[in-house]
């Protein structure tokens, strides 16, 4: 690697580069491998000059049909989620990956239902499955539905994960990848005083890098994906993650800076040990222990259904505008 590359250049050789972001100049800038989309990020579409035909086509379709108010806006956002899917999915050489409904997030067969169709319409679209990542909050619940979904050629990406008996249930049912949240980690000690002197003592790094290690240990094949950012000090001290998603600004950043960057997680050899099962009275028991992983689970959870909630609401209201 020159002496002259960015930051980010030397990072994309040790770890696999998400964007966080459903901003297409971005992504074409950037040049990510994956991206992903969700509710925040379809709402903020709505004002991209980008997808303006995309939605002026959709909201004229739903002016067409009939039926209840509340299903027609549902379908309306389910087609725009994959809409923008689509047209990212144009603009990277990976995966996308898709939110599932964070209200279904404790619901096993509902979130299988979504999964499905999320899938079936990405491939009507012309965007087959292995293209696609089904996004799903790291519930037991979801576990269970990404354990069949994987079954059956649906790869999966599970989220909010806090806890390590979170990350181990998902490498024990086989899903493709998980994201452990750094910043949200690191975000929850400080609220408390609990200021890392160091960026090797912030909790959210030492957690990942954790679950890393534990992985390379078992010989698991779940990704590990670093996600949930808030300096490009946490990137640089998890260089050589798997994957590592992360927002344009910080990327920007990494771009902008050419000193040298070392790469800090190698995989080692596995053991061979098998561990017991992590089972559903362990994961509720381990959960309940953990304060910050258990607010921080259902505040996760919380806050995807409430973006989910305004960007239905925004298309209601401008299918009421006419």
């Amino acid at each position: 690697m020159s002496a002259a590359a960015s930051k980010l250049d030397q990072l994309r050789t040790m770890s696999v580069v998400v964007a966080d972001t459903g901003d297409a100049d971005a992504i074409a800038r950037l040049k990510p491998v994956d991206c992903t989309t969700n509710p925040t990020l379809v709402r903020k579409a709505l004002d991209l000059p980008i997808y303006a035909e995309l939605i002026e086509h959709e909201l004229e379709r739903a002016r067409g049909l009939d039926g209840d108010a509340d299903a027609v806006v549902r379908q309306v956002v389910d087609r725009l989620t994959i809409g923008v899917g689509r047209k990212l999915a144009g603009l990277v050489p990976g995966r996308v990956s898709t939110e599932v409904d964070a209200d279904l997030s404790h619901d096993t067969e509902a979130t299988l239902a979504k999964a499905r169709q999320f899938i079936d319409m990405y491939e009507d679209a012309g965007v087959g499955r292995e293209r696609v990542l089904i996004k799903i909050a790291a519930t037991w619940e979801g576990i269970r539905a990404a354990q069949q979904l994987q079954r059956e050629d649906i790869d999966c990406n599970l989220t909010l994960i806090f806890n390590r008996s979170q990350a181990i249930a998902c490498a024990e049912a086989g899903v493709f990848l998980i994201s452990p949240f750094v910043g949200r980690i690191l975000d929850w000690h400080v609220a408390r005083g609990e200021v890392p002197a160091t960026i090797d003592d912030d909790p959210g790094v030492r957690f990942v890098r954790d679950v890393y290690t534990e992985f390379k240990r078992r010989g698991s094949p779940t990704v590990v994906m670093g996600a949930s950012f808030r300096s490009t000090a946490q990137i640089e001290a998890l260089a050589g993650c798997d994957r590592l998603t992360i927002s344009p600004d910080l990327l920007e950043a990494l771009d902008a800076e050419h000193g040298p960057l070392v790469r800090a997680l190698t995989p080692g050899k596995g053991d061979g040990r098998i561990d017991p099962p992590v089972d559903a009275a362990q994961f509720a028991r381990d959960l309940k222990a953990d304060a910050m992983a258990d607010e921080k689970l259902r505040d996760g959870i919380a806050a995807f259904a409430k973006d989910l909630a305004a960007l239905r609401q925004t298309i209601a209201q401008r299918l009421q505008a006419g």
